[in-house]
């Protein structure tokens, strides 16, 4: 990180494709003040920049703004600061968007993929404080990481690493990230909804009882409504949490040999189910993974909670783990 006064703040600008927010925030990575507003597809990237243009232009009055920070879903090339069209931001097709905003307000401004800005959030202010290796998984609606190797952000040759919703686990299964049985079909909230209605076509084949089955007719089954029945003990809510949850320890078991991490942090998901998602995949992990990697690798949730974009953005700003 570099060293700054007392007196600076900084500018976290967090992208997301359904809201944006545009905070200000201290060296601890304390929000003073913040603005959100709904990222508006329809109007397209310029009227969303200009946005957080005018919303940067409120906050920095008065302060002494080291840097700015941008945290946004990837594709993007953070050397260049451009973002290359995600999945979640349609038309955003190589918007400069560190340009724009270093042009239009002369501060440093840097970019960052959400997942690597999570990884950066949970390492220096979360639960992966005080360890070297971490790997930040972010299981919500898809699947990606963040990698922290030897105490620096890994973001691979192109800002590619961290792809892990790609990884095949299976034949065949739930599709993800545009692949059938990948990682992120099976234990991203999408993937678990997609297992649930298997599971409830599934009883009513067998004639299970199951609290799913009285969901309303052409109802989409929700993360949340498996996650609400499995605490109540409904079984088959129970075997379909168990089942994401053994994938989810294969994938882990896989970045495990390969990286030897310290922890595995998991945001989303894992906060809000707990044992019931993580119980399994720690019982995968032991038998699967290298003993001597898995014995010395803690897997758990993440701490920052709903936290974690403000923090993650600020981080991006204050060039943790890039310096």
């Amino acid at each position: 990180m570099q060293p700054s006064s007392p007196a600076q703040a900084f500018i976290g600008i967090d992208i997301g494709g359904t809201k944006t927010a545009v905070l200000l925030g201290d060296a601890k990575a304390q929000v003073l003040q913040r603005t959100a507003f709904e990222t508006d597809h329809a109007a397209g990237p310029e009227s969303v920049v200009e946005q957080i243009a005018c919303a940067v232009d409120q906050l920095r009055q008065g302060h002494d703004i080291a840097a700015m920070g941008v945290s946004c879903g990837g594709p993007l090339d953070s050397a260049r600061g451009v973002v290359l069209g995600p999945p979640n931001l349609p038309g955003w097709d190589d918007v400069p968007i560190v340009d724009i905003l270093r042009e239009h307000t002369g501060l440093p401004t840097y970019l960052e993929n959400d997942a690597n800005a999570g990884a950066l959030a949970e390492w220096k202010f979360g639960a992966g404080r005080g360890f070297g290796n971490v790997i930040f998984i972010t299981a919500g609606t898809g699947l990606g990481c963040g990698f922290i190797l030897d105490g620096r952000l890994y973001s691979g040759t192109n800002d590619m690493a961290g792809e892990a919703g790609h990884i095949r686990l299976a034949a065949d299964g739930p599709e993800g990230y545009g692949k059938r049985g990948s990682f992120e079909g099976f234990c991203s909230g999408a993937g678990i909804a997609r297992l649930a209605e298997g599971m409830i076509a599934e009883c009513r084949t067998r004639g299970t009882q199951s609290v799913l089955l009285n969901l309303p007719a052409g109802q989409t089954v929700t993360t949340k409504q498996v996650a609400d029945a499995a605490k109540a003990g409904d079984p088959p809510a129970n075997e379909i949490l168990r089942k994401a949850g053994e994938r989810l320890g294969e994938g882990l078991s896989i970045l495990i040999d390969i990286l030897n991490p310290e922890v595995i942090v998991l945001g989303s998901l894992a906060v809000r189910l707990g044992d019931l998602y993580l119980g399994p995949a720690r019982g995968v992990i032991a038998r699967e993974a290298l003993a001597r990697a898995a014995e010395i690798c803690r897997v758990v949730p993440a701490q920052l909670g709903e936290r974690i974009g403000d923090v993650a953005a600020l981080c991006v700003a204050m060039r943790v783990g890039r310096s």
